[in-house]
């Protein structure tokens, strides 16, 4: 409850929210300990994470709802949490808004492909037709408790049908109701620019490294009229090659002497975890 208020407060102001991808417990405590005031929960990161597979559509609701539980245990940052295509009709997008907001979600994204769906920069997506993802705006609004809770409709109609089928979908979704509206994966910084301009609503921009969006700045993204920014992958792509890095070190020395990649000592590691709150719990309620 409060995490959605948080997030609406932050999004009130006269700037662009810069929200870093988070995919489990550590990525979260480093966004809190570096001063991050939002995070997305994405599910490429989930699926990655929790699976070693992209982006298929190969996790279920309940997966991701105790994943985010992780999440939103770890720390109090507003976590706006990809919910995919709502795991099928309007009904299954009544339980899957009712599980997110008791998991924590700040936010809920709801995409109109056809499920399996892909992520938003692969190629083969489908979408499935506007009006049938009016209706699941309309649950997803109908079902929430907390009307702080930031509903955000997703289009990837770009890939498939074109800008102006896009953005003719945003404003559906926006006519619907929805708090936010997002159009995945614009191929130009023109077509960015057209996004905020004739949607009528709060905007959500994607920068993913590599794909198929012109990758901006919070600050130019700020500058166009977007209200939220996810930075998504690069987290994971840095600690991947983070680890590739050094395991491939630790493979050909048999020992990590000598690894110039950089890493936390025993004592800073266990200062991010938290391990000080829990010696003193344990002092208190144990030791007695």
């Amino acid at each position: 409850m409060a995490a959605a208020k948080e997030l609406r407060k932050i999004l009130a102001e006269d700037r662009c929210v810069l929200a870093v991808g988070v995919y489990d417990g550590l990525s979260c405590l480093t966004a809190h300990k570096l001063g991050f005031k939002a995070a997305v929960m994405g599910g490429y990161p989930t699926s990655a994470t929790k699976l070693g597979r992209p982006d298929f559509g190969l996790l279920t609701m309940s997966e991701m709802v105790a994943h985010l539980r992780y999440l939103t245990d770890s720390v109090d940052i507003p976590i706006v949490a990809d919910a995919d295509t709502g795991y099928g009709n309007p009904i299954n997008v009544i339980r899957t808004v009712m599980e997110y907001e008791r998991a924590g979600a700040a936010a809920i994204l709801l995409e109109d492909q056809v499920a399996p769906k892909k992520c938003g920069h692969m190629a083969g997506k489908q979408v499935i037709p506007a009006k049938e993802h009016v209706q699941k705006i309309k649950a997803a609004l109908d079902t929430r408790k907390n009307s702080d809770l930031i509903i955000i409709a997703r289009t990837d109609a770009r890939s498939v049908n074109g800008i102006e089928d896009a953005i003719e979908r945003a404003c559906m979704y926006k006519e619907a109701g929805a708090d936010m509206t997002f159009v995945e994966a614009p191929t130009s910084v023109e077509e960015l620019a057209r996004i905020p301009a004739e949607i009528d609503c709060p905007q959500v921009a994607n920068m993913i490294e590599g794909g198929k969006t012109p990758f901006l700045s919070v600050e130019e993204l700020g500058a166009m009229g977007f209200k939220l920014a996810f930075y998504t992958l690069g987290v994971q792509y840095a600690v991947a090659k983070t680890l590739e890095r050094y395991m491939s070190h630790l493979a050909r020395y048999g020992t990590s002497d000598g690894y110039e990649g950089g890493m936390m000592n025993f004592e800073e590691f266990n200062s991010l975890v938290g391990l000080e709150k829990i010696r003193k719990a344990e002092e208190m309620y144990v030791s007695n």
